[in-house]
């Protein structure tokens, strides 16, 4: 039985020093490619948002880009909403709820909902976060949203839905968030018009076969009065302002053959210490 328990606790230590070797080659390589990035025309282009990014709790680099949005165009209610808001340790509005902001997340799965509940507890007894936990389709989405959010402006809307995305966002109709982040498919190129059709008893499945093309984001969201001012480097996230707010803050043309990032999901990866917001 020594024996037997010598040869395992070998065996372990020899898969955990593999895995540390590998997950530092990896970071190391990451880090190549944000330092090879940076120093394209690109990434060093003051109006785009890309040399901004910067993670916390965001899966890439969207912290810091949305921070820069607001640092150009100005703060205002400092209330959010994020459909599609996980566990609270990985999203888009986290890193805001930690900064004093309040707003409402709105999460389909249950075990997500269940780990927001014991992390965020105190947040929800204040009032500062509400959760609605309901997988959202084309008829509920909207009635989900608290009634300040069908009803005033509120600053940042983020929509991480994987599979539906451009259909629930046209079933959100005309909220006046003033800055929306909205995931898209960079497998379609940038000027392709595309959309995954619509089913709403099916959830993402892995595949590439999810939401919808930067180019049909872009069209939709011109049509209701945004501008598309950016994506994270990674090629997950599009960032859209609302038009009177653009101004000359951002890099023209706002479209999607001009702020297209391709796949880079592997820079996606955090580093330092696992996210947490409380002991």
């Amino acid at each position: 039985m020594s024996f037997i328990s010598d040869w395992i606790a070998r065996a372990v230590r020899r898969e955990l020093r593999r895995f540390d070797a590998e997950r530092g080659a990896s970071a190391a390589l990451r880090e190549q490619v944000r330092i090879a990035l940076a120093a394209t025309p690109r990434f060093q282009d003051g109006r785009r948002l890309l040399r901004f990014e910067h993670q916390v709790f965001s899966q890439g680099g969207e912290d810091g880009a949305i921070r820069e949005i607001f640092r150009r165009i100005g703060e205002g209610t400092r209330r959010f909403v994020e459909l599609g808001a996980g566990n609270g340790l990985e999203n888009n509005t986290t890193f805001l709820l930690q900064q004093g902001w309040s707003g409402a997340w709105i999460e389909g799965d249950r075990h997500n909902c269940d780990a927001i509940r014991r992390k965020f507890h105190a947040r929800m007894a204040s009032g500062e976060l509400v959760l609605a936990g309901v997988f959202v389709d084309v008829q509920n989405a909207a009635t989900h949203l608290p009634e300040w959010a069908r009803s005033e402006e509120f600053d940042l809307l983020s929509l991480d839905l994987d599979r539906n995305t451009l259909p629930i966002w046209q079933a959100l109709g005309a909220l006046r968030a003033r800055v929306i982040v909205v995931e898209y498919n960079a497998v379609w190129p940038a000027d392709m018009e595309y959309s995954v059709p619509y089913a709403a008893d099916r959830s993402w499945n892995g595949s590439s076969h999810f939401g919808a093309s930067l180019k049909a984001l872009e069209m939709h969201g011109r049509k209701i009065g945004y501008a598309l001012v950016g994506c994270d480097s990674a090629g997950s996230n599009a960032y859209f302002v609302r038009s009177d707010l653009v101004a000359d803050r951002f890099c023209e043309p706002f479209s999607a053959e001009n702020h297209y990032e391709p796949i880079r999901y592997f820079l996606h990866a955090k580093e330092g210490h696992p996210r947490d917001v409380d002991g």
